[in-house]
C-alpha cells in the first residue's frame, strides 16, 4: 500500500498514476482516509418501544474509513425524509454504541434541535448531511468529545443530535455547539444537555 504527496492512501494505476474519485468517478484507484472509521446504525422499534425492544431493533449497517467510502454510503441508503415514523440513524464512531449506557456515552451529554415537518424535505437532509460531514471531516477543535450523530423521524417533527464524550465541561460543550450550528447551517437554536438530565427539569445549554 503507498502513499501519495496528499497523504491518500492508494494503490497506483498501471501507468504509477493516482486516480482519485474527484479526478475519474468511475475509475478511480485512490481513496482519501479519514481520522476515524465510523458505524451507520438503524432503528425503528415502532410506538410501544421500550428499552428492551429498542435494543434488539438496533441494527449495525456498514462501517466505512474513507471519503469515498461514505458516499458510497450515503448514495444507497434511504433519505431522512423518506424514513418511517419512529425511524432513526445513528452515526458513531466505530465501538461505540448509540445508547447511553457505552462507557464513551455515559457521562457525555447532546446537542439537539427539533426540526419541524414545515421545513422543506431537502432542507432536512441537507443539515443531517452537513451535520455527518462536519463529524467524519472533522470540525471540531476537539474532535475526541464527538461519539456520534442520530437523526429520528417523527410524526410532528426530524430532531438531529450530535453526541458528545462529556458533559461537564460547558467552554467545551459550547465550542462544540457553536461549530456544529455553523457547520450544518442550523437556523434555530441548539440545546445541550446531559445524558444524564434528558429526564429531568434541569435548564440546558443553547446556542
Amino acid at each position: 500500500m503507498a502513499s501519495n504527496q496528499d497523504n491518500t492512501l492508494a494503490v497506483p494505476s498501471s501507468e504509477g498514476k493516482y486516480v482519485t474519485v474527484f479526478n475519474d468517478p468511475v475509475n478511480f484507484n485512490a481513496k482519501h482516509p479519514l481520522h476515524n472509521s465510523w458505524t451507520l446504525w438503524f432503528d425503528n422499534p415502532g410506538k410501544k418501544s421500550n428499552a428492551n425492544n429498542w435494543e434488539q431493533s438496533l441494527k449495525e449497517l456498514i462501517t466505512f474509513d474513507t471519503v469515498e467510502d461514505f458516499w458510497g454510503v450515503y448514495n444507497n441508503i434511504m433519505k431522512t425524509c423518506d424514513l418511517s415514523i419512529s425511524s432513526n440513524y445513528h452515526l458513531f464512531k466505530q465501538g461505540i454504541k448509540p445508547m447511553w449506557e457505552d462507557a464513551a456515552n455515559k457521562h457525555g451529554g447532546k446537542w439537539s434541535i427539533q426540526l419541524p415537518r414545515n421545513k422543506t424535505m431537502s432542507e432536512i437532509d441537507n443539515i443531517w448531511l452537513d451535520t455527518m460531514l462536519s463529524c467524519i471531516g472533522e470540525a471540531y477543535e476537539q474532535e475526541q468529545e464527538v461519539c456520534g450523530v442520530v437523526v429520528s423521524v417523527r410524526k410532528a417533527f426530524f430532531r438531529i443530535a450530535l453526541w458528545t464524550r462529556s458533559s461537564d465541561n460547558q467552554a467545551l460543550a459550547m465550542s462544540i455547539g457553536r461549530v456544529l450550528k455553523r457547520s450544518a447551517n442550523i437556523d434555530g437554536v441548539l440545546e445541550f444537555q446531559p445524558h444524564s438530565d434528558s429526564k429531568s427539569a434541569g435548564k440546558p445549554w443553547t446556542v
